[in-house]
């Protein structure tokens, strides 16, 4: 996987949990506000990122479903 130029994902910022490049902004918070239906302008304006950022935060959530494994265990029946 490669990692968006504009996520980092670093120990020593944010305990080790992707994050946006000069920031404290974790991948998963972003993904939460989008999904609480905030609007990209909206999150832009109150945290001061660009647009970009966003994309990056998009694509490196892409990247991780992807490339996810799902196995089907046993059902019920």
């Amino acid at each position: 996987m490669k990692i968006p130029d504009r996520i980092i994902i670093d120990v020593e910022v944010c305990a080790g949990k992707p994050c946006i490049r000069g920031t404290r902004l974790t991948v998963d918070f972003i993904l939460e506000l989008l999904a609480m239906g905030w609007e990209y302008k909206k999150i832009q304006e109150e945290y001061d990122i660009e647009y970009e950022d966003i994309l990056a935060v998009l694509d490196y959530a892409r990247q991780i479903i992807s490339d996810e494994k799902v196995y089907k265990i046993g059902t019920e029946t």
